[in-house]
């Protein structure tokens, strides 16, 4: 087994893309066409992640003429050249397979809100300003004269 491993090992992508479930990818996928190779774009929501390792694969799925159509894609494989998240989705589910049986409107999937995330060194930034202001500023007193 270690064989298999190492050469598994080999044939990994080093960058994998990030998306989850529910997100709206462009996939580039290498096509062949006799000699010549060109890159074309399969958009779709991903529906489903499986497998782990080397056979990872996950299915998207797009509506074409007022059919639907899914492609299983290897993450790993060397035909797929890119995955571009275009739209992050929330779902609660970890596949989607009820999204088959919805048309138009009601397969739309809820777009996940990001939030900016700070980092430690700007909460300490503010929180240094914040002490800095309150020292130089002169305490208010109720120094009242009548």
């Amino acid at each position: 087994m270690g064989l298999l491993e190492d050469i598994q090992k080999e044939a990994m992508k080093e960058k994998l893309p990030e998306f989850k479930i529910g997100d709206v990818v462009d996939v580039h996928v290498k096509i062949r066409e006799g000699e010549k190779e060109r890159i074309q774009v399969f958009s779709g929501t991903v529906i489903a992640r499986r497998g782990s390792g080397m056979s990872e694969t996950f299915t998207v799925r797009r509506i074409v003429a007022g059919e639907g159509v899914e492609r299983v894609f290897p993450i790993h494989s060397p035909t797929v050249v890119d995955v571009k998240v275009t739209r992050h989705g929330h779902v609660r589910r970890a596949k989607l397979y009820y999204l088959r049986g919805r048309k138009g409107k009601a397969s739309r999937v809820k777009e996940r809100r990001r939030e900016k995330a700070e980092t430690i060194d700007e909460i300490e930034e503010v929180e240094t300003t914040d002490a800095a202001e309150t020292a130089e500023a002169p305490e208010d007193t109720d120094t009242e004269q009548t």
